[in-house]
């Protein structure tokens, strides 16, 4: 019996029928189902269509909190809920409005997943927000249904690894079924298993120390204060794990610039670079200026950092994150790193240059669970072509005996050494660094073919795959 809203979570009190059928739903639960219909009806992207809502919304922090968690868990899982309710439909869900389905699989995710939130709520709200959102000719469709599956889900079975591996991954793990394939394709059943499993956790908040203004031990015991869990990074060397709750860019010594919120993989990319003090660096495909303000931080006030990308907006955030910290040795400009960039960054002229390429992302679906659903089966090949282009843009800039890092954040070869490979084939001044030239804090992540790889499920953070090159003398 629900319909009032529980202070501090969004979450239904006790009140009699005829003030549950008066109520109106709870604002959390009407943003979390529109901001969900945008992203399936219009390919909107869920962080920043969230974002946006969230700013405009008024709600309090743990509110904001809990829409988050609606917009993502149902994200995550929505390959898994597909499967159940289609088994308490008597049609094709995909044949229903996209209001109307997203409405059941947020419903569904309550039921389902989050069990912190009471059945009826989860039924009665979902029911409530259609009616809000226009939708009443659906409401006794919806009632229905989610009636139907709070009750039987529990003995609703999904495919077992063991004896259906494609169909485990789909309906129990929730992967489309392209990326299912190719999962189980490069890594076997029990991994891709695991990978799957991972990506459907939300990830740890990592940050790492702005070198120039603090010492990581000495920040690390101040953010210990306000982040009881924090750790330092296993590999990162300026990075530090602060657990996975909390708003990092509130604490006063993000506002002080003392770090920068960045993934541990993400920092690791700019280890395996290995800028040094008074060196030019190049970034390519830099916004929002995570690699190149934590490059800028290395190479100090001798050195340089030009940083450049095709979206004016989103380099942009790159300005911002460069004053926030204090960096003057970094510069921005708006260039399309697929066409020539000798007016901008002259030929062999950078000692160092970094390459992290457009992806098709598969490695941070636990940040962005909305990218498999929008992921094509045919971007990575699209893709590809555009990485191709870029990395033989950049190596262009590389001074003789220069070195350059190709990484993306995804887990697909032809995204990776793919690309790589075939830039090495035309390239006769080039050759990739092997395994025992490159720096001590990747050791660690680097395979017996000099390939850094970061993935989910073995290291907790984001799946990234980089590759380091030298330019002969």
């Amino acid at each position: 019996m629900t319909g009032g809203v529980r202070p501090g979570r969004g979450r239904p009190l006790r009140r009699t029928h005829a003030a549950r059928r008066d109520a109106a739903p709870t604002r959390t639960r009407l943003l979390a189902l529109r901001v969900l219909e945008r992203v399936q009806r219009a390919g909107a992207y869920a962080d920043v269509l969230l974002h946006s809502s969230l700013a405009r919304s008024g709600l309090s922090a743990p509110d904001r909190a809990f829409a988050t968690e609606l917009v993502y868990g149902t994200l995550r899982w929505r390959g898994r809920l597909d499967h159940l309710l289609g088994r308490c439909l008597d049609r094709d869900l995909d044949k229903l409005e996209p209001l109307v389905a997203t409405a059941l699989r947020l419903g569904a995710y309550q039921i389902v997943v989050d069990d912190r939130v009471p059945v009826s709520a989860a039924v009665d709200e979902s029911v409530r927000c259609l009616r809000a959102a226009g939708a009443e000719r659906a409401t006794g469709l919806a009632n229905a249904v989610l009636r139907r599956l709070a009750a039987e889900h529990a003995t609703l079975t999904e495919p077992a690894l063991a004896d259906d591996p494609l169909g485990h991954l789909m309906h129990a793990l929730s992967l489309p079924r392209w990326i299912a394939e190719r999962w189980l394709e490069l890594y076997g059943a029990q991994e891709a298993a695991a990978l799957a499993r991972a990506c459907n956790e939300p990830p740890p908040l990592t940050v790492r120390t702005n070198r120039l203004r603090a010492q990581r031990d000495a920040l690390l015991e101040e953010l210990r204060v306000r982040f009881p869990h924090a750790r330092a990074c296993r590999h990162a060397p300026d990075g530090i794990v602060l657990g996975r709750r909390g708003n990092p860019s509130l604490d006063p010594a993000f506002r002080d610039g003392r770090f920068t919120v960045q993934d541990e993989a993400s920092q690791l990319v700019v280890s395996l670079l290995d800028p040094r003090a008074g060196e030019r660096v190049l970034d390519v495909c830099a916004a929002p200026g995570g690699k190149s303000t934590a490059i800028a931080e290395r190479v100090g006030a001798s050195g340089s950092v030009l940083a450049i990308d095709r979206h004016e907006t989103r380099l942009d955030l790159a300005r911002r994150a460069a004053r926030r910290l204090g960096l003057a040795n970094l510069a921005c400009h708006v260039a399309d790193a697929t066409r020539p960039l000798q007016e901008i960054a002259a030929p062999g002229t950078f000692d160092r240059v970094l390459v992290d390429a457009p992806c098709s992302g598969l490695g941070t679906l636990r940040r962005n669970p909305d990218a498999r659903w929008r992921v094509r089966p045919g971007d990575p090949a699209r893709l590809a072509d555009v990485q191709r282009a870029i990395l033989r843009r950049a190596a262009e800039a590389l001074s003789p005996g220069g070195v350059l890092v190709y990484s993306t954040c995804t887990t697909l070869p032809e995204e990776n050494e793919g690309v790589v490979e075939a830039f090495l084939s035309g390239a006769r001044s080039f050759e990739r660094e092997p395994a025992r030239d490159l720096p001590e804090a990747v050791g660690p992540l680097v395979d017996a073919d000099g390939v850094m790889r970061c993935l989910p499920h073995r290291h907790d953070m984001d799946g990234f795959t980089a590759v380091r090159i030298r330019r002969a003398r």
